[in-house]
C-alpha cells in the first residue's frame, strides 16, 4: 500500500486550508473552553472533513501550539531584530510587543483557563530562545551558563510583568511599562549592552 505524503507547506491550497483550520479553532475558543472543543467542532466550522484536519495536525494540542507560534511570531518575533544584540532599547521593544500579544488575546483569556500552563510555558520557552540568541551577541565573552541564566531570568520577568499588566486592566501604556521596568531588569544583567556601551534608553511614546 502506498504511503500518504504529508501536505506541501508551500502549496497555496495547503496554506489556505491550514488557515481555515486555525480560524475555525479561534472561533471555537471564543465560544467554549479548550477541553470542550472536539475535532468535529473544528472541522464543521472550517467546512472540511476529519481526514483533511489530520493531514495538517495530529490533534487539537498541536493545533493550539501552531496557533500560539503564529501569534507570537507575528506580534513579537516579527518586531525584534534577531540578528542584533540585546540592548535596553530592544528590550523595551520586546516588552511592548508582549503587551500587544497579551492584549490581542484578552477576549480569549477566560477560555484558555484549562490550558493556561501550556500557553505560559510555550511563550516562555520561545522568549528564552530569542533572548538567548540576542544575549549571545551582546555578550560574546560571557560564560554560556551565565547567558542562559540571564535569558531565563529575563524571559520569566518580562512575561510575568506583561501578563500581570494585562490581567490588571492595562492601567498604563505599554511604553510606560517598558520604560519603568527595563532599568530594574537590566540592572541584573551586566552584559546587556554591546561593547560596554551604556547609552540611555530610547523612549517610545
Amino acid at each position: 500500500m502506498a504511503s500518504v505524503l504529508p501536505p506541501n507547506p508551500k502549496d497555496p491550497r495547503v496554506i489556505r486550508t491550514r488557515q481555515l483550520i486555525l480560524d475555525a479553532f479561534i472561533r471555537q475558543l471564543n465560544s467554549k473552553d479548550f477541553n470542550s472543543i472536539t475535532i468535529s467542532d473544528i472541522t464543521s466550522s472550517a467546512t472540511i472533513n476529519r481526514a483533511t484536519f489530520y493531514a495538517h495536525f495530529p490533534d487539537k494540542y498541536a493545533l493550539l501550539e501552531a496557533m500560539l507560534l503564529e501569534a507570537f511570531s507575528r506580534l513579537v518575533l516579527g518586531r525584534i531584530d534577531a540578528e542584533a544584540p540585546l540592548t535596553e532599547e530592544s528590550l523595551q521593544k520586546l516588552i511592548i510587543a508582549l503587551c500587544d500579544y497579551h492584549e490581542s488575546s484578552r477576549h480569549c483569556v477566560k477560555k484558555y483557563d484549562s490550558v493556561a500552563l501550556m500557553i505560559e510555558e510555550n511563550i516562555k520557552l520561545q522568549l528564552e530562545n530569542l533572548l538567548l540568541q540576542l544575549l549571545s551577541r551582546a555578550a560574546d565573552t560571557a560564560d554560556l551558563k551565565e547567558i542562559t541564566t540571564a535569558a531565563t531570568m529575563i524571559s520569566c520577568s518580562v512575561y510575568g510583568l506583561t501578563y500581570r499588566w494585562n490581567l490588571e486592566g492595562r492601567q498604563e501604556s505599554p511604553a510606560a511599562l517598558a520604560q519603568r521596568i527595563v532599568p530594574m531588569i537590566s540592572g541584573g544583567v551586566p552584559f546587556l549592552y554591546p561593547l560596554g556601551n551604556h547609552a540611555g534608553m530610547q523612549r517610545y511614546e
